[in-house]
C-alpha cells in the first residue's frame, strides 16, 4: 500500500487511507474545483511509523485512562507525544515524502516550496460525530526537515488530550482511528475566510454567505475578527447585503518570525477585502461544489495575491453544513418552499447597472 497518495489519487474511494479533509481535496480536484496542488502521507505511513514499538506503549499508557481526569488526560497525552518525537520515521516513508516534497516544489520551480502540512484524520465529519478541528495544522513550512517534522506532529496529534477525550466520550475505540497528514501548496493570502452555501442563520438554501478578512483565514475561524459579510443571491448573483467591518488584525507569514499577528494598514482597517468580481465567483465555485456533493456545503476559501484573478480564487476545504442540513425540512420563508424561493426570484425582473 502506498505511503503517498497526490490528492487527485485519493478520493471518496481512498478515505481510509487519505482521510477525511484529505479525501475532500481530491474529490474537489475531480469537481474541477481550483485546490492548491498537494499530497497525502497516508495512514499507511502512519501505521507503518507507530508498528515499530509506538503502538503497544500508547495501549499501555492509554490502559487506565480516567477521561474526567483532566491532569491525568495532560500527562498521558504528552507521554504519547513524546514517544512519537523520539522516534525517526521510517526511511522508506522519509524518501517517498522527500520525493514528492521535491516534485511539488518543481511544479512551482523553487527549491523549498511553502507548504501547510494539515492532519486529516478517518474519522472526520461522521454524521454522529464531528472530530474536525482536534488535529494540528502548520502553515508556511519550509524544506523537507521541517516539512518531516511537521508529518510527525500532525500523527502526534491524533493523541492530543482532547482528541483522547472526546473519542472516549464518543465511545471510538483509539486504535481503530487513523491519521494522514496533507503537504499542500501555501497560498500567499491576500485575504481569507468562509462560505456556506445556505444562509447560516436561517437555513434559506437561495443564498451564499461570505466571510472574509484580510491575511490567512485563521482570524475569521478563530473569531479574532468580525469578518466582512457578504449575502448573495445564488441566481441572478444579486449581492443583498454588504458589511464591511473594522478589521484591525491580520494573520501573515513574515520572513525570519513565521505566521504572526499585525495590525491591519488604516487604508485597508474599513475597506472590503473582496472586489466584487471575486464574490461572484466564489459564489459559481461555491455552486459547483454544492451541485457535485448534492447537499449544503461549509467552505474554506482564500485569494492568493501573487496570481491574477481568476486564477487567484482557491478552495482549501469543504465540508456537509451540518446545522441546517440536519433539522426536519419545510417551509422557509413565508410558507413558501425552497423551489418556490428559488423560482420567485428567477422570474423577478432583473436590474441593470448599480
Amino acid at each position: 500500500m502506498p505511503y503517498v497518495l497526490w490528492f487527485e489519487e485519493g478520493g471518496k474511494e481512498a478515505l481510509r487511507l487519505v482521510g477525511g479533509k484529505n479525501g475532500s481535496l481530491g474529490e474537489l480536484i475531480k469537481a474541477g474545483i481550483p485546490v492548491p496542488p498537494g499530497f497525502s502521507v497516508t495512514t499507511e505511513a502512519y501505521l507503518e511509523f507507530i508498528g515499530g514499538g509506538i503502538k503497544g506503549e500508547i495501549e499501555r499508557i492509554l490502559s487506565d485512562l480516567d477521561p474526567q481526569d483532566v491532569s491525568s488526560l495532560e500527562r498521558k497525552s504528552s507521554q504519547i507525544r513524546d514517544l512519537f518525537s523520539q522516534t525517526p520515521l521510517p526511511e522508506r516513508i522519509v524518501d517517498e515524502i522527500g520525493t514528492n516534497y521535491k516534485r511539488l516544489s518543481e511544479m512551482f520551480k523553487v527549491s523549498d516550496v511553502p507548504v501547510a502540512v494539515r492532519s486529516s484524520a478517518t474519522a472526520e465529519d461522521l454524521p454522529t460525530a464531528s472530530f474536525a478541528g482536534q488535529q494540528d495544522t502548520f502553515l508556511w513550512v519550509h524544506g523537507i526537515e521541517d516539512v518531516l517534522e511537521k508529518v510527525k506532529l500532525c500523527m502526534a496529534s491524533l493523541f492530543g488530550p482532547r482528541a483522547i477525550a472526546y473519542r472516549s466520550k464518543m465511545g471510538f475505540p483509539h486504535e481503530k482511528v487513523l491519521i494522514s497528514v496533507g503537504v499542500q501548496k501555501m497560498v500567499n493570502a491576500k485575504c481569507a475566510g468562509v462560505m456556506f452555501t445556505l444562509n447560516p442563520l436561517n437555513g434559506d438554501p437561495s443564498k451564499v454567505v461570505i466571510e472574509g478578512s484580510w491575511g490567512l483565514g485563521e482570524t475569521v475561524v478563530s473569531g479574532m475578527v468580525n469578518p466582512d459579510k457578504f449575502v448573495v443571491d445564488k441566481v441572478v448573483y444579486d449581492i443583498d447585503e454588504r458589511t464591511i467591518s473594522t478589521k484591525t488584525v491580520q494573520c501573515v507569514y513574515e520572513p525570519g518570525k513565521g505566521v504572526i499577528h499585525c495590525e491591519v494598514s488604516e487604508d485597508q482597517k474599513k475597506s472590503p477585502c473582496l472586489e466584487e468580481k471575486e464574490i461572484i465567483e466564489l459564489v459559481k465555485i461555491a455552486k459547483k461544489i454544492e451541485n457535485y456533493y448534492g447537499c449544503p456545503q461549509d467552505i474554506e476559501w482564500a485569494i492568493d495575491r501573487d496570481t491574477p484573478f481568476p486564477s487567484n480564487i482557491f478552495i482549501l476545504q469543504s465540508r456537509p453544513e451540518t446545522v441546517w442540513s440536519q433539522k426536519e425540512k419545510g417551509p422557509l420563508l413565508g410558507k413558501k418552499t425552497a423551489y418556490e424561493l428559488l423560482m420567485e426570484k428567477a422570474l423577478s425582473p432583473i436590474r441593470i447597472g448599480r
